[in-house]
């Protein structure tokens, strides 16, 4: 570590761009821009923080731009981010880090400027103290008191202000820049008058909570000493008459703080309910017209988490914990300023336990995180394993496991365990911790104020109302750091889904609308090249015709780029040169959305939606007929197999059709593109899970559906493509082409794999 610390103090020049995605125990993921489109600063990045003691694990993606990086308990999260920030700095200045493509330029930072308060800061604080010291020891009573409580206010705003900007650097820097508002004015958006209205109701039951203690604080004074002076002006003279009105007050003050309370808190969880749908509605409203290749692959779990857990955070944010936030700031805007007005002899005590408690609950939330990721891990090893063994049954049996798996449960079970009683007594501790310090808060402010009410300096009628008042204060302060841990997981949740929000949606052509009757369906392809990121190309230069109204197959081996072709047609992705035309026009000027109408595909592994056979088959022409749906499961020989359930197209087939084979999951889908009718049809192996019986019998339906229709065939199984009208042999291009018949008379690669599926020996 000292060596990549050493090593990046010569590139502190360099602007880093790296902002933090998500910060838990062990675990942060970062995104870098310098890595975003360079697969060789990606690895050099993850090889050198791999290299880092304390460090275990280290990805860079150069699609995304991610870093992820796990680490142990004994590098603190701070320290990591130093680490991969410096990192970065140490790859910047090298030109050869992104394979040759120097990185852009950037307008340089301007020079940082001297702080003066780094200077100011400690002689003010040196200066504070020395006259904090001569009014504690020559100055009077009221001067000791007054300073104390400014000794506490100090240390208050000092855990306070620590714990802020522990809680908004991080997130606040991954928001990224342009934020023109706060994160949190940003999550609320059009709910800005609810969030007013429900803080009022929550500042107007804080007031309530509060007016209820001093009224039962002027109870026990009717009771010690006959009367409250408070009640004389209303005319309640005698201790009975005061009695009964405080009665009536009381009575109507814990009304008013259930009702208040009530109102609050519903008004809260609506606004928090509304929030999350609002959020989740829009943020999938975009998710839908994402490029294909953003919700491909590691992505998908990513987006159904930012559209899940991330959303939901922002709701619940504004369920609980920014309620709590608005009843703690009114509880010491009035308490604070009433003891200072009123009781300045016992204000320091009274709140002296408030940044001792602010930093015991910062502190055990910190620790907590920790705890609580661990236990978590632990049980979620336990459950895995407990899965795994149940669905491992036969395999068990056979090898005679049973006690072995059984040990393996009880010492993972012992372990969480271990870890669960860990965390209940840090829990315990901190708990019972902050009611000491409450119970010797109101005990000091007994003592002390008792003390000032026997010597005449404090009136008993203003010291017996606050008695009680600042330990509500206290116990919401020690949720204070559960307030933090939400609040920060909410700006990271807000960030996370910022960026989902951020990715492109796929562009529309300009070139005008296709009218769906109107397509011929010949398709082009000329000159076109293609790669996947960070792969080789999947096509060079490729050029080939698709006549219209004829079966064209493409066969080859795996990774020769012939699903590729179909992708490019659909506009699943676009082409890096060349062009993909269809009757002459480049697809990229379509309209993304008749063309796909133009168009029927069916993949080798067809998802089908956890619903009844018919609405799968439907799916997409919803306002089929049941007789047309009938209709094109009989052309994909699915009919048989459908009248034979028991209820028949009403059947729920499960998520992903867990309920159906694969080869009845592929006819459904091959029923479901027959159903919409296109004048071009794309079946990506889409037979390859039925039996050569089935085959046969959906090759003579789907030549009557051929009829006047483009149709392109991409299969490994020969048989499956023996009849096409055309036939592309792919091998790093087109290799072969002809019929049938003529490549099998040419003797080259579709004649060796005839005979290698045929069973024939080799020539």
């Amino acid at each position: 570590m000292s060596l990549l610390l050493g090593a990046a103090a010569g590139t502190r020049s360099v602007e880093v761009d790296a902002r933090p995605r998500s910060v838990t125990p062990g675990r942060q993921r970062w995104h870098v821009e310098r890595v975003l489109g360079r697969p060789r600063a990606a690895e050099v990045l993850a090889a050198a923080l791999r290299r880092i003691p304390g460090i275990t694990e280290a990805q860079a993606n150069p699609v995304t731009g991610g870093v992820l990086v796990r680490h142990d308990a004994r590098v603190h999260a701070t320290d990591v981010g130093h680490i991969v920030r410096r990192a970065i700095a140490l790859i910047a200045g090298d030109p050869t880090e992104a394979g040759g493509r120097p990185a852009p330029a950037r307008p340089a930072a301007p020079a940082p400027r001297a702080d003066h308060g780094l200077a100011v800061r400690p002689v003010l604080a040196v200066g504070g103290g020395v006259a904090a010291g001569i009014a504690l020891i020559k100055g009077s009573a009221l001067t000791r008191q007054l300073v104390a409580v400014g000794g506490v206010a100090a240390a208050s705003a000092a855990v306070l202000r620590k714990a802020w900007h522990g809680a908004v650097d991080a997130p606040q820097d991954a928001v990224g820049p342009g934020a023109e508002r706060h994160a949190l004015l940003e999550i609320v958006g059009p709910h800005r008058r609810r969030l007013y209205r429900a803080g009022a109701l929550s500042v107007a039951c804080q007031v309530s909570e509060l007016a209820l203690g001093t009224l039962l604080g002027w109870t026990g004074l009717v009771l010690i000493k006959g009367q409250a002076a408070p009640l004389v002006g209303l005319g309640l003279t005698t201790a009975s008459a005061q009695l009964f009105g405080l009665a009536g007050m009381v009575a109507a003050a814990c009304a008013a703080v259930a009702g208040l309370s009530y109102a609050s808190n519903l008004q809260w969880r609506r606004l928090g309910q509304d929030i999350e749908h609002d959020w989740r509605g829009r943020t999938y409203r975009h998710v839908q017209h994402l490029e294909l290749g953003h919700l491909e692959g590691e992505r998908t779990s990513r987006v159904a988490g930012a559209l899940t857990d991330d959303v939901g955070q922002l709701g619940a944010f504004f369920a609980g914990p920014a309620n709590e936030v608005l009843q703690l700031g009114t509880s010491l805007a009035l308490l604070v300023p009433a003891f200072l007005l009123l009781a300045p002899q016992i204000a320091w005590i009274a709140f002296l336990p408030i940044p001792i408690v602010a930093w015991l609950s910062l502190r055990h939330q910190d620790k907590a995180a920790a705890d609580y990721a661990d236990t978590g891990e632990r049980r979620a090893r336990l459950g895995s394993q407990v899965i795994n063994s149940l669905e491992a049954g036969a395999t068990v049996k056979s090898f005679c496991t049973e006690d072995y798996e059984a040990e393996r449960i009880d010492e993972l079970s012992e372990a969480a365990q271990e870890s669960s009683r860990r965390t209940d007594r840090s829990t315990l501790r901190h708990a019972e911790t902050v009611r000491a310090c409450t119970t010797a808060s109101m005990a000091g402010t007994l003592l002390i104020g008792g003390r000032s009410v026997l010597n005449g300096t404090l009136r008993f009628e203003v010291f017996s109302p606050l008695i009680g008042l600042p330990q509500m204060l206290l116990m919401r302060m020690s949720r204070l750091g559960g307030i933090v841990d939400q609040y920060q997981r909410t700006l990271a949740s807000y960030d996370r889904v910022q960026r989902l929000r951020a990715l492109p949606v796929e562009a529309d052509g300009t070139g005008g609308t296709v009218d769906v009757g109107q397509v011929r369906g010949e398709i082009t392809l000329d000159q076109v090249s293609f790669a996947y990121p960070g792969r080789p190309p999947a096509l060079e230069n490729l050029s080939m015709t698709i006549p219209a109204g004829q079966v064209t197959a493409l066969v080859g081996a795996t990774g020769s780029g012939k699903t590729t072709i179909a992708r490019l047609l659909m506009r699943f992705q676009d082409t890096d040169f060349g062009s993909v035309l269809l009757d002459g026009r480049d697809v990229r000027e379509l309209s993304r959305h008749d063309l796909r109408h133009a168009i029927g595909f069916v993949a080798q592994d067809p998802f089908l939606f956890d619903g009844t056979i018919a609405d799968n088959i439907r799916y997409g022409s919803f306002g089929s007929s049941d007789e047309a749906v009938v209709q094109a499961a009989m052309s994909a020989e699915a009919h048989s197999f459908v009248a034979a359930l028991p209820d028949g197209y009403d059947t729920v087939i499960g998520e992903r059709g867990a309920a159906l084979s694969g080869g009845q999951r592929q006819r459904i889908a091959l029923a479901r593109a027959i159903l919409k009718n296109p004048p071009v049809v794309i079946l990506d192996e889409a037979t390859s899970a039925v039996d050569n019986e089935t085959e046969a019998a959906i090759q003579r339906t789907m030549r009557l559906f051929a009829a006047d229709r483009t149709m392109l065939i991409i299969a490994h199984r020969l048989s499956t493509v023996r009849q096409a009208d055309r036939i592309y042999v792919m091998d790093k291009g087109v290799a072969e082409q002809g019929t049938h018949d003529e490549l099998l008379a040419q003797h080259g690669l579709y004649a060796a794999l005839w005979r290698l599926q045929a069973g024939e020996p080799a020539a």
